[in-house]
């Protein structure tokens, strides 16, 4: 058995381009400073084996010192890190990965085939691989890999797309994962969390990002942590982002728009970014403006959009 924290999808330095310039700045920021918090929790909980699924940069334009900081975060964790670069930053010779100091306890995967880091001090072996381009558009590692009956603890970490069908980014099938003989596959590209899935006797899961960057990734936003052994991989999730993107329908028929839209704003949504979405038929027509101006100060961001 060993105690895992799979995470994924950092997308750090990304351009929250719907915020203000200091908004994105400030997201930015946190989200840099999330992994710090990521590794303390974990070291917390007493994980042994951090898998963290790809995408941890946005692209190759980082800030110069993201990925020193995202090493240094990383080097604090008690235990050992594995790494599967995915499309958004996939391994070269030019990019951080590569030009980056890590510390012993990061091993990251370089190829786009599967390659295998033996940790015997937990009884595991940790089989990945790598994107070196944006795109792949076949199964390169998963199909025909079989992990061995030996005793140890198998898990695969791979950034790719389970459609079982034609995609830019790694497609793999529910056959591959089901031959695959491992007792969990910890995956990445996908922004919410699966929970953990199965297919056959092999668990798999995605563990969605850390924070959403957009009102196409709304609600709890996490990681995945628990324990995997060969009877079961028995992971939870773990909801952690800084702030949540929240949309919420307000019915402005009857009463004054704004009271109407103060009324319905529930509790504990102050440091999230918001949409109100005005539905129904009022009789005289209302400016989302005025609605946004009121609300000012009730949440890290707000839109309002009539509908």
């Amino acid at each position: 058995m060993v105690r895992v924290l799979h995470a994924g999808d950092f997308h750090l330095d990304s351009a929250f381009g719907a915020l203000t310039p200091e908004q994105a700045r400030q997201r930015r920021a946190e989200s840099r400073e999330s992994v710090q918090r990521l590794v303390d929790w974990a070291n917390d909980h007493d994980i042994q084996l951090m898998l963290l699924a790809g995408d941890l940069f946005d692209g190759a334009a980082i800030g110069g010192d993201t990925a020193r900081l995202l090493a240094e975060a990383l080097g604090s964790f008690r235990g050992q890190v594995v790494i599967a670069p995915g499309n958004h930053d996939p391994y070269t010779a030019r990019s951080a990965y590569a030009r980056t100091l890590w510390p012993d306890n990061v091993h990251i995967f370089t190829e786009d085939r599967m390659q295998t880091i033996l940790f015997p001090q937990y009884g595991c072996a940790v089989h990945g691989a790598a994107f070196t381009a944006p795109e792949e558009t076949e199964d390169r590692v998963l199909s025909g890999f079989t992990a061995p009956d030996d005793g140890l603890v198998h898990i695969g970490l791979i950034h790719g797309e389970l459609t079982g069908s034609e995609s830019r980014y790694r497609p793999l099938t529910t056959a591959a994962v089901m031959a695959s003989g491992l007792h969990y596959l910890a995956l990445g590209h996908v922004h919410g969390c699966s929970g953990v899935l199965h297919a056959g006797t092999v668990s798999y899961g995605y563990c969605g990002c850390l924070e959403g960057r957009g009102f196409d990734e709304l609600g709890d936003k996490g990681f995945l942590a628990g324990e995997v052994s060969p009877e079961e991989a028995a992971l939870q999730f773990i909801p952690f982002a800084r702030r949540r993107y929240r949309i919420m329908e307000v019915d402005v028929t009857e009463g004054d728009p704004v009271e109407t839209a103060l009324a319905a704003i529930p509790q504990g949504w102050s440091e999230d970014v918001c949409r109100i979405v005005l539905t129904g038929s009022p009789a005289a027509p209302v400016r989302p403006e005025r609605i946004e101006t009121a609300l000012a100060g009730r949440f890290y961001a707000l839109q309002v959009r009539d509908k």
